[in-house]
C-alpha cells in the first residue's frame, strides 16, 4: 500500500516506522518545510493519505485529500467545529474518510467501558465525576480529543450532567464535567475518569506507554479503509457493536 504522511513530526515518524515495518510505501512526507509538495501530482500516488497535522491545518488538508480523491485517515484534534463539514464533502464526492481522536486499540476498548460505566452510574446520583488527562508538554490542545470523546460519551448517558468545562466547579455535583488537564513529560497520554462519592470511589484508567500503539491503530485503519467509500470511525474497523 502506498501511503501520504501529512503531518510528519512525531506521531508521522512513528506511523512511518510502523507502515514500513508492514511491507507499505511512503510515498510522501509533508510538514511546514515542504508544503509545496501537497498538490494533486504527489498525491495521486498514494492510495490512502494518512493526516496527523494541527488544528489550524487540518480542515484545509483534509479538503484537498477530498477534492483530489484520495482517502484519507486522521487523528488530527481541535479542529472538530468543522468535521461535519469534511464529512458532508466527503459524501458529496464519494470519498473516504475515517476520523479518530485516539486511534489506539486499548483507548478504543476504554471508550466502550466508559460508555457502560456511565449508564450504569445514572441511577446513582451520590457519585459526582470528573476527568483527568495528562500528556507531555508539546500537546497543543487542551482539553486532548480523547478527553472530549470521553466527555461527550458520559455526557450522553449521565441525566445530571449537562457540559464538559475546563474551568474547576467550585462545588461537586453541578451540571458542569470537569476536565482537568496536565502537560508534563515525558508523557504519551493518560485518561483518568473517577466516580467520587463520600463512601468510595469508581476509577478506570487508560494510560499509554508510547507513541506506538497509535501508530499502529492508525496503519491499521488504513489497511482497513482501503477499497471503501463512505465516513467510518475505528469502531467500524475494530468491529465494535457489530
Amino acid at each position: 500500500m502506498n501511503i501520504a504522511l501529512i503531518g510528519y513530526g512525531k506521531m508521522g515518524k512513528a506511523i512511518e516506522d510502523v507502515a514500513l515495518r508492514r511491507g507499505h510505501t511512503i510515498t510522501c512526507k509533508i510538514s511546514s518545510s515542504n508544503l509545496q509538495d501537497f498538490n494533486p501530482r504527489v498525491l495521486q500516488w498514494a492510495d490512502v493519505a494518512i493526516e496527523f497535522s494541527t488544528p489550524e491545518s487540518a480542515y484545509n488538508n483534509l479538503r484537498q485529500c477530498m477534492e483530489i480523491g484520495v482517502p484519507v485517515i486522521s487523528g488530527t484534534t481541535g479542529w472538530l467545529n468543522k468535521k461535519t463539514e469534511i464529512e458532508q464533502l466527503c459524501i458529496e464526492k464519494q470519498g473516504t474518510f475515517l476520523y479518530a481522536s485516539n486511534f489506539s486499540i486499548g483507548v478504543n476498548i476504554f471508550f466502550e467501558l466508559n460508555k457502560l460505566l456511565a449508564q450504569m452510574m445514572n441511577k446513582y446520583e451520590v457519585y459526582d465525576v470528573d476527568i483527568q488527562e495528562i500528556h507531555h508538554t508539546a500537546k497543543l490542545d487542551k482539553p486532548s480529543g480523547t478527553a472530549i470523546t470521553v466527555a461527550n460519551d458520559i455526557i450522553e448517558r449521565l441525566e445530571r450532567k449537562k457540559v464538559w468545562t475546563i474551568s474547576k466547579p467550585e462545588n461537586p455535583f453541578t451540571r458542569d464535567l470537569f476536565i482537568e488537564s496536565r502537560r508534563e513529560d515525558p508523557a504519551p497520554g493518560t485518561h483518568i475518569v473517577t466516580y467520587r462519592s463520600e463512601i468510595d470511589d469508581v476509577e478506570i484508567t487508560h494510560t499509554a506507554h508510547s507513541r506506538l500503539g497509535f501508530a499502529k491503530g492508525a496503519v491499521l485503519a488504513a489497511e482497513w479503509i482501503l477499497g471503501k467509500k463512505g465516513v467510518f470511525s475505528m469502531k467500524d474497523v475494530l468491529e465494535i457493536d457489530q
